[in-house]
C-alpha cells in the first residue's frame, strides 16, 4: 500500500525559507518520477516541481514565482523527496503534497492516493 508522508511546513515570514520532505513507502520509489504540488484555499491543486527517478532531470512550474526560488531533490536510499523553498512570499501559502508521476509534466499522477500534505503559511 503506497503512502506519502509530507512534513516540514510551518509559519514563516516573507523572505524566509523552509525545506519540505516527503517520505514514500509501498511504492517503487527509486523507479518513479516524483513531484510536489500545492493547493491554496479556493484554488485547484497545481504542480510546483517534478524530478526524474535518478534525480538528473527536473521541471519547475511555468511560473516566475517558483523558478529560482524553489529546488527539488531526492534521496533514493531514504525514499524521500525534498523541496527547498527560499525567499518565500505570501502567495506561496498553501498545502503542499507529493506524489509519483508518469512524467515530469506532472499532469498524471501514478497513484490516486494523496497524503495529508503539509501546510505552509507565509506572513507578510
Amino acid at each position: 500500500q503506497v503512502q506519502f508522508v509530507e512534513s516540514g511546513g510551518g509559519l514563516v515570514q516573507a523572505g524566509g525559507s523552509l525545506r519540505l520532505s516527503c517520505a514514500a513507502s509501498g511504492s517503487t520509489f527509486s523507479r518513479d518520477a516524483m513531484a510536489w504540488y500545492r493547493q491554496a484555499p479556493g484554488k485547484q491543486r497545481e504542480l510546483v516541481a517534478a524530478i526524474s527517478s535518478s534525480g538528473a532531470w527536473k521541471n519547475y512550474a511555468d511560473s516566475d514565482s517558483v523558478k529560482g526560488r524553489f529546488s527539488i531533490s531526492r534521496d533514493n536510499a531514504k525514499r524521500t523527496v525534498y523541496l527547498q523553498m527560499n525567499s518565500l512570499k505570501p502567495e506561496d501559502t498553501a498545502v503542499y503534497y507529493c506524489n509519483a508521476v508518469t512524467d515530469l509534466s506532472g499532469r498524471v499522477q501514478k497513484y490516486d492516493y494523496w497524503g495529508q500534505g503539509t501546510q505552509v503559511t507565509v506572513s507578510s
